[in-house]
């Protein structure tokens, strides 16, 4: 099973940037897509990006120039570096690895 750590989420004021990561240790890194997923409170889960293994891009349109996902194969490692953040940001964000491994979720806070 493939073990994901998230970091760096927290609380941020409406306007501001944040940068959470996932990082994994398994050997297949380099070869799979990566995607964040977020989950507000009472609403359905929202594919936010994602990325392939080519480091082709795709966004949801809600976050489109705001938001960018990016990896590091050597560090096994990949990120979501948020800007201009806004309150409907505010959600648990999740790291998945190919189509079936999540990580925990980590919590983003916006506040206005």
């Amino acid at each position: 099973q493939v073990q994901l750590v998230e970091s760096g989420g927290g609380l941020v004021q409406s306007g501001g940037s944040l940068r959470i990561s996932c990082a994994t240790d398994n050997v297949g890194f380099r070869n799979n897509a990566m995607a964040w997923v977020r989950q507000a409170p009472g609403k359905q889960r929202e594919l936010v990006a994602t990325i392939t293994s080519n480091k082709a891009t795709d966004y949801a349109d809600s976050v489109k120039g705001r938001f960018t996902i990016s990896r590091d194969n050597s560090k096994k490692t990949f990120y979501l570096q948020m800007t201009s953040l806004k309150p409907e940001d505010t959600a648990v964000y999740y790291c998945r690895y190919g189509l079936n491994s999540w990580g925990r979720g980590i919590q983003v806070t916006v506040s206005s």
